[in-house]
C-alpha cells in the first residue's frame, strides 16, 4: 500500500496510548460510582466503556481537534462522549437478541458479566450520558457548537445511522446483498460514527465549511476501510487476536464485502479506501501525519 506516511513506526502507537490515557481519565470522572441504589448500573456502564479497546474514535476527535487548535480538555470530553456512544452500541450488539456474543475485548460481554437487563440499561444510560456531556457548557463555551455536536451525533447514531445499519444487518442475515447494498449497510452501521468522530474536531474548532467537508470525507473513507477490514479479520484472525468470537459473519450468513468480493479483493478495497482517506488531508500538510498513519493502521491491524 502506498500511503505517504512520515511518522516513526511507534509514533501512532504512542499517540493512541496518550489519547487512551486522557480519555479514560475523562470517562472515570464523568462516570463516578455513587453510593446509592443505582450503583450496579454505573458499575456496568464503567465496565463496558473502561475495558480497553483501541480508542480509535476518541483519537479521531483528539487529532482533528488539534488541527483547529481546540482546547485539549474540551476535545477529551467529546472523545469520551463518542466512546460512551460506541460502548453502548457494543453492549447492545452483544445481546442474545442481536449478535449473541459472550466475548468483547477478550473479556465477558456486559450481559455475561452482569445480566441481560442490566446490560440493556447500561447501554441506554451510556447513550444518554453521551448526549448529556456534549450539551454541557464545559464541552464548549458556544451553545451553537454544542447543538451542532448533539445534532451530528444523533444523525450518526440513530435511524439514519448506526441503529438503522444494525437493523439492515439483522434483516440481511442469510440473504444475498449487492456490493452497493453492503456499502450502504456498513456506512450506516459503522462508518457514520467514525465520520462523526473525525468531524467533531472541526465542529469544536468552528472550522470553515470547506475544511469541515474535507475532514468529513476523510472520516467517511476511513470508516469504509475500517469495516471492510473488520470483515477480513473476521475471516483470518483468531478469537484471541480479535478479543471476540471469530468467524461469526460467515456462520450467521452476514452480508460482508468478503462474501461478495472474496478475501483478497475485499482487502484491496479496504486499502484503496484508506489511501483515499489519507489523500483528503493534503491541505493540512505534516500536521495531519498521524491521521494519515491511522489510515494505514486501519488496514494493517491484527484486531
Amino acid at each position: 500500500m502506498a500511503l505517504d506516511i512520515v511518522p516513526k513506526p511507534d509514533a501512532l502507537a504512542e499517540a493512541l496510548a496518550e489519547t487512551a490515557r486522557l480519555v479514560e481519565a475523562q470517562l472515570d470522572a464523568l462516570l463516578p460510582v455513587p453510593q446509592t441504589a443505582e450503583a450496579r448500573l454505573i458499575e456496568a456502564m464503567r465496565y463496558a466503556v473502561l475495558n480497553g479497546g483501541k480508542r480509535m474514535r476518541a483519537f479521531l476527535v483528539m487529532e482533528t481537534a488539534k488541527l483547529f487548535s481546540v482546547n485539549k480538555t474540551c476535545a477529551a470530553r467529546v472523545a469520551a462522549a463518542v466512546e460512551m456512544l460506541h460502548a453502548y452500541s457494543l453492549v447492545h450488539d452483544d445481546l442474545p437478541a442481536m449478535d449473541d456474543d459472550d466475548l468483547r475485548r477478550g473479556q465477558p460481554s456486559c450481559h455475561k458479566k452482569f445480566d441481560e437487563a442490566t446490560a440493556i440499561l447500561a447501554g441506554d444510560a451510556l447513550q444518554t450520558r453521551a448526549f448529556e456531556v456534549l450539551a454541557e457548557p464545559d464541552t464548549h463555551a458556544d451553545a451553537e457548537a454544542r447543538c451542532e455536536l448533539v445534532l451530528a451525533l444523533a444523525g450518526a447514531s440513530g435511524m439514519r445511522g448506526m441503529v438503522g445499519g444494525q437493523m439492515i444487518d439483522m434483516e440481511s442475515e442469510g440473504k444475498t446483498l449487492t456490493g452497493p447494498e453492503i456499502t450502504r449497510l456498513q456506512a450506516l452501521k459503522t462508518g457514520r460514527l467514525i465520520q462523526f468522530a473525525a468531524e467533531a474536531g472541526a465542529i469544536l474548532g468552528r472550522a470553515a465549511p470547506a475544511q469541515r467537508h474535507v475532514i468529513a470525507a476523510y472520516g467517511r473513507e476511513l470508516g469504509g476501510a475500517f469495516q471492510i477490514y473488520d470483515d477480513v479479520l473476521d475471516e483470518t484472525a483468531s478469537a484471541t487476536e480479535l478479543g471476540k468470537t471469530a468467524g461469526k459473519d460467515a456462520a450467521q450468513g452476514k452480508a460482508t464485502m468478503v462474501s461478495v468480493l472474496g478475501l483478497e479483493r475485499a482487502r484491496a478495497q479496504a486499502e484503496r479506501l484508506a489511501e483515499q482517506a489519507a489523500g483528503h488531508l493534503e491541505s493540512f500538510g505534516p500536521r495531519a501525519d498521524l491521521l494519515r498513519a491511522l489510515a494505514q493502521f486501519t488496514v494493517s491491524r491484527k484486531s
